[in-house]
């Protein structure tokens, strides 16, 4: 009987595969998600720093008491906390005042390490972190806790009892003007001009943008030349985590980096978490619609497009 002599080069060459899979994939992963993005473990690692400032943001914030909370979690209201209470629409940004003086009650300083979490994959904190960025706040001090509540309640409990907070006294910049857009920008840019070096992303789901459901708005559709690029595809319904950036990448492989880009949905969350995936994946002039949809969709002489597709018959000649 003939012994089959062993291939060693093929078993060499698979050991080898295998220890460049084994010893690559922490530096591999490093590269896929953002250093903003934080995991569970790092913030029970930060649980004791004296200059924590933790805030939840839930779609329903009642949640906070009902379900309960991570451990010296601050609630946040998400509609009252985070938009223009006397504005035209109720989630335009809130001014500079009214925005430091929720943070000064939140406690937060100058130095403090402020985390967010949510319920909602990550696009209820993505608003209140671009607020804070629109603010000149030090970002190298802001995270998001990846997977937000999900991650935490998986191997932690959640309380129910409110922290004791000492007002803060952190003082914010004016807001960064080139951070965002009025509609008159939209409708000169986008609609009138079609200038070709901006690109208006719809960030909502796809029902909304063809118009098929009415959220936040009295009429249905979009604004005329917007694109629809689901922000939240990004992010994993399941875990509520972020999908890896090569495959964040991939939805927005259509949009060219040297060009301003320009956001909106309907109540200014998912707008905002495709604003931190842009930056994220290195695009320079991200900008969001203040008031997006909510204001666009409820001015009747503002034009509006129905269909999948960015321009219908009126707008194509």
């Amino acid at each position: 009987m003939s012994i089959r002599p062993l291939n060693v080069p093929r078993v060499l060459l698979a050991a080898v595969a295998l220890m460049l899979v084994v010893f690559a994939t922490p530096s591999a992963r490093a590269t896929e998600t953002p250093a903003f993005l934080v995991d569970a473990e790092w913030l029970e690692g930060h649980m004791d720093d004296p200059k924590l400032v933790l805030l939840e943001v839930r779609y329903h914030p009642h949640r906070y008491f009902t379900i309960g909370h991570i451990p010296r979690a601050i609630q946040v209201k998400r509609f009252m906390d985070l938009g223009d209470n006397h504005g035209e629409t109720l989630m335009h940004f809130p001014s500079r005042a009214q925005f430091q003086a929720t943070l000064r009650r939140w406690g937060v300083n100058d130095d403090s390490l402020i985390v967010i979490y949510d319920d909602s994959r990550t696009a209820l904190a993505s608003r209140l972190y671009y607020l804070l960025a629109l603010h000149g706040y030090d970002m190298s001090r802001v995270k998001i806790l990846n997977g937000g509540a999900t991650a935490w309640s998986a191997f932690n409990d959640l309380t129910k009892e409110e922290p004791t907070i000492k007002p803060g006294s952190v003082t914010l910049k004016p807001a960064n003007t080139s951070m965002f857009v009025e509609w008159t920008y939209v409708y000169d840019k986008v609609v009138a001009r079609r200038e070709k070096n901006v690109v208006l992303i719809d960030a909502r789901p796809r029902r909304g943008y063809t118009g098929e459901k009415l959220t936040h708005a009295v009429r249905g559709g979009h604004i005329p030349g917007a694109i629809n690029i689901v922000s939240l595809d990004g992010t994993d319904g399941e875990t509520h985590e972020w999908k890896p950036l090569s495959e964040i990448a991939k939805m927005y492989a259509s949009v060219p980096k040297d060009r301003t880009i320009v956001l909106y949905c309907h109540d200014g969350f998912r707008m905002s978490l495709g604003w931190l995936q842009l930056k994220a994946l290195g695009y320079g002039d991200v900008r969001l619609y203040n008031g997006g949809w909510g204001h666009w969709g409820n001015r009747f002489s503002l034009p509006v497009v129905k269909g999948s597709e960015p321009f219908d018959e009126a707008f194509r000649q």
